[in-house]
C-alpha cells in the first residue's frame, strides 16, 4: 500500500483520438510543477498518478494551478485482490469523519469478481457500524468513499478543485501587454486557460515609474507563472517615446497615440515570440482609451488578432477573478506605471484618425519604436 496523488481532468477526455496528445502535455506540465519536490508523475490506465513527493501539501497546491488539471485526490494505492484489505482501508479512512457519506465504486477490471453496486452495499455497511457518527446519504452526501478497482484498488475521499482549462502550449503562443493593474494579468490568465502559452510585454517609462513598479509586474508575472509554466517579460524602456508624445502631440490624443505606440512594439516583440496573437485587458467604456471608436484606432496599427477576453465585464467581475487567481493584492500596490505619465486631463473619447495621424506625423514612429525595442530587457519569471 502506498499514498500518492489521482490527478484528474475534465475537458480533455472529449478530444477523442487526439487526447493522448494533450494527456502527454498535462503530464510534462505536472512534472515542470513537481520537479523540485523529488515527485514522479506518470500516465497510466488514461489517469495521471503522482508519487514520490517530498511536501505532499505544496504539491496539491502546486498542481492545482496547473492548466488542464481539472481536480486532484490524495489517494491509497493498495492490491485488489483481497476484498476485505480494500474494505478495512475505506474503513479506517472514514473513521473520523461526521455527517452523512456514501460509497461510489468504479470497477474499470470487469474481470473483477465483485461489481460496483455490491461494492457500495458492502462498504457501505462495513463503514456505517464501525463510525456511528455517519449515516448515509446517496443524494446529497458530506463525505464520498471513491473505491476504483483498476490494476490496483484505488481509494479516496478527498477532492481538491483545480483550475481546469487545457494544458499550456496546446493551443498556441500569444503576447499579453501586461501593466501592473488589475485587469491584464486577469486577461492573460484567462487566455492561458485555455492552453496558450503567453509572454508578456511591459513598457517602463523610468524614472516617471520606478523599480519597485517594475518589481510589481514581476511578480505578478510570477503569480501567473504557476500556472503558464513560465514567462517571458519584455521591458520596454518607453521614457522617450512618451516625452517626445507629450511635447508634440496635441493633448486630449496623447494617450491614444501612446496606446498606438505601444501595439507596434507588442507586435514586434510577439513576432520575435512566435506568437499568433496580442492579449489586452481592455473592457468597453473603462477608461477614455477604451471605447470603441478609441479601441478600433489602436487596432489598426497591427495586423495580428487581439484579444480582449474582459471587454464586456465590469470591474467588480474582474476584480472577483482577480482574488481568485491570486493577483489582487499584488496590483493593488500603489506603484505607479506608465499609463499613469502624463495623463491628459480630457482625453478624446470619440477620436478623429486624421487628428491622430496628424500627430503621429510629427515623430519619427520607426525611429523611436526600433529604439525602444533595442533597449528591451527579457526576464524570465
Amino acid at each position: 500500500m502506498r499514498e500518492l496523488l489521482l490527478v484528474r481532468y475534465g475537458e480533455i477526455f472529449l478530444k477523442g483520438l487526439n487526447r493522448p496528445v494533450f494527456l502527454r502535455a498535462l503530464v510534462k506540465r505536472v512534472k515542470r510543477a513537481v520537479q523540485d519536490l523529488g515527485a514522479t508523475v506518470y500516465l497510466h490506465d488514461s489517469r495521471i498518478f503522482v508519487t514520490d513527493y517530498t511536501d505532499q501539501e505544496e504539491a496539491i497546491r502546486r498542481i492545482s494551478k496547473v492548466f488542464g488539471v481539472h481536480s486532484l485526490c490524495p489517494a491509497v494505492e493498495m492490491p485488489k485482490e483481497d476484498f476485505d484489505a480494500v474494505a478495512a482501508q475505506a474503513v479506517a479512512m472514514m473513521a473520523d469523519l461526521r455527517g452523512t457519506f456514501k460509497v461510489t465504486a468504479r470497477r474499470s477490471d470487469k474481470r473483477y469478481p465483485i461489481d460496483s453496486p455490491k461494492i457500495n452495499g458492502e462498504i457501505g455497511h462495513r463503514v456505517l457500524v464501525a463510525n456511528r457518527n455517519l449515516s448515509v446519504d446517496v443524494k446529497n452526501p458530506d463525505h464520498v468513499m471513491n473505491v476504483e478497482i483498476r490494476d490496483q484498488a484505488y481509494l479516496y475521499v478527498k477532492v481538491v478543485p483545480a483550475v481546469g482549462g487545457m494544458p499550456v502550449g496546446t493551443n498556441g503562443r500569444a503576447t499579453l501587454l501586461l501593466s501592473g493593474g488589475i485587469d491584464s494579468p486577469v486577461a492573460g490568465w484567462m487566455i492561458a486557460k485555455r492552453g496558450v502559452h503567453i509572454n508578456a510585454v511591459h513598457f517602463h517609462s523610468y524614472p516617471y515609474t520606478s523599480d519597485r513598479a517594475k518589481e510589481k509586474v514581476l511578480d505578478l508575472a510570477r503569480i501567473l507563472s504557476e500556472s503558464c509554466c513560465g514567462i517571458r517579460v519584455h521591458i520596454v524602456p518607453f521614457t522617450k517615446i512618451q516625452m517626445e508624445i507629450h511635447e508634440k502631440c496635441p493633448d486630449e490624443y496623447t494617450t491614444l497615440i501612446m496606446r498606438r505606440f505601444m501595439m507596434r512594439i507588442a507586435e514586434r516583440v510577439a513576432q520575435s515570440e512566435n506568437s499568433e496573437a496580442l492579449i489586452t485587458g481592455e473592457s468597453i467604456g473603462q477608461v477614455a482609451s477604451q471605447t470603441m471608436t478609441a479601441l478600433n484606432t489602436t487596432n489598426m496599427v497591427v495586423d495580428m488578432p487581439v484579444f480582449r477576453p474582459l471587454i464586456g465585464f465590469d470591474k467588480t467581475e474582474i476584480i472577483a477573478i482577480a482574488e481568485k487567481i491570486g493577483t489582487m493584492e499584488t496590483s493593488s500596490l500603489p506603484y505607479e506605471d506608465c499609463c499613469t505619465v502624463f495623463t491628459p486631463r480630457h482625453p478624446a473619447t470619440h477620436p478623429k484618425m486624421d487628428k491622430i495621424l496628424e500627430g503621429e506625423s510629427k515623430l519619427d514612429v520607426e525611429g523611436l519604436i526600433q529604439e525602444a525595442l533595442d533597449g528591451i530587457e527579457i526576464v524570465t519569471c
